[in-house]
């Protein structure tokens, strides 16, 4: 007969394994801007961070235009990348388990479920693969590149083609149905509550929340309220609809900020400022806006506790009150700033693009106040958010370098 000392060992370990099981389910990674869209990981991980290790995807001294985030599921992460190949890597060694090469450069971020990981390309076609082997289990052919997220939501996985529609399809590649994107490109969206944040109407000034079951529009974004060239993905959070926006011209960037009941799209707050830069020529400018539109999470905000954080468009982060917008915390770098936030554990994670004076760096702010807490050179600037799953952090950068650090204990 098992005594009770026995019985509470046997116990203990049981708890501990289904504890693991749950924290390594809730730390992977497997959609766009994480749970519900707004940036934050539920790992508990701080700085200081160590290099674990690092790969160089391609040979030379070329500069891509993007990188965009990998999901993580257990030991295995999937990405892919300008030089159209699909990645599948270990967390652990980087060892390579599989790379399947694509017809075109990879400007999507991937989604995956139980058995498979979908993709869009710029050839135009959504390519689902096998997780276990990077088999091509189907493809579908859509009219325009795919240069957006992919989401799998209910029975449908859910992409955008460039100025050709946004896709409905059946698991296993069947069109269910579609609704027409007239001209927009990079297109990204958010699907909460069966509502899609934002659909394309039948014209190209019209986008809006679209009822995914229903096939219907809610009401329409007023662009006249706004008034920008780019519209990021957007996050909610309670009955708030938080997006940014970005215009310039000869004399400088235009950054904005808002907040809209995603039931009515009845504006709550709009804060506008203009970009703080250390360069102010046109051409300059110019450029630093067109590399940020290939990255498709620009000026993506992060949705924490009670404030909503920005990084991207200028040489700022800042903190919003997420119900007024007043400002609450800003913290300026002496170069742009190279990617949108991802928190964990109440600190933001973010890149630095750097200059001719100053490396590209890996810094991470305190969300509550905005303080610098920790900052690590990377080569290359960091395109997108960084992922972080478990105590890993994890992102590439515009040399092709695809970075895994880890917390130093």
């Amino acid at each position: 007969m098992i005594n009770n000392k026995i019985k509470y060992f046997i116990f203990l370990i049981f708890i501990f394994l289904i504890s693991s099981g749950a924290c390594t389910r809730n730390t992977d990674w497997v959609q766009f801007r994480g749970e519900g869209g707004r940036g934050v990981s539920n790992s508990r991980i701080a700085p200081p961070l160590g290099l674990k290790w690092k790969i160089n995807l391609q040979s030379g001294d070329e500069i891509i235009r993007s990188l965009n985030p990998p999901v993580v599921i257990g030991d295995t992460i999937y990405f892919g990348s300008y030089d159209r190949n699909f990645y599948a890597l270990d967390v652990e060694s980087g060892f390579m388990r599989w790379v399947f090469k694509s017809g075109a450069e990879i400007n999507s971020v991937p989604y995956a479920d139980k058995d498979q990981v979908y993709f869009g390309c710029k050839d135009g076609k959504l390519y689902a693969l096998s997780r276990e082997t990077g088999q091509q289990v189907w493809t579908f052919q859509a009219r325009g590149q795919i240069n957006s997220q992919v989401t799998r939501y209910g029975d449908y996985i859910v992409f955008v083609g460039d100025a050709d529609a946004i896709y409905f399809l059946s698991p296993d590649g069947i069109e269910q149905y579609r609704v027409h994107n007239p001209g927009w490109y990079n297109y990204t969206f958010l699907i909460s509550d069966d509502i899609m944040y934002f659909g394309t109407g039948p014209r190209v000034q019209q986008i809006g929340p679209f009822d995914i079951y229903k096939r219907e529009f809610l009401w329409f974004l007023d662009f006249y309220a706004i008034d920008a060239i780019w519209y990021s993905f957007s996050a909610v959070h309670g009955d708030l609809l938080y997006m940014g926006t970005a215009d310039y011209n000869y004399s400088g960037m235009f950054l904005g900020y808002h907040a809209m009941n995603r039931h009515t799209g009845q504006i709550v707050w709009q804060e506008y400022h203009d970009g703080i830069l250390n360069f102010s020529d046109i051409e300059n400018i110019r450029n630093y806006f067109i590399r940020n539109c290939d990255i498709l999470d620009f000026m993506a905000p992060t949705v924490w506790r009670d404030l909503v954080i920005f990084t991207g468009g200028d040489n700022a982060a800042r903190g919003f009150d997420a119900n007024t917008g007043k400002l609450r915390w800003l913290y300026e770098f002496s170069t742009p700033v190279s990617s949108p936030p991802t928190i964990a554990d109440g600190r933001v994670y973010f890149g630095i693009l750097g200059d001719d004076f100053n490396p590209p760096q890996l810094v991470c702010l305190s969300a509550r106040d905005g303080k610098l807490l920790w900052q690590m050179e990377t080569d290359g600037a960091i395109l997108s958010a960084p992922v972080i799953s478990g105590k890993r952090v994890v992102f590439g950068t515009d040399k092709s370098v695809f970075y895994v650090l880890e917390q130093v204990f």
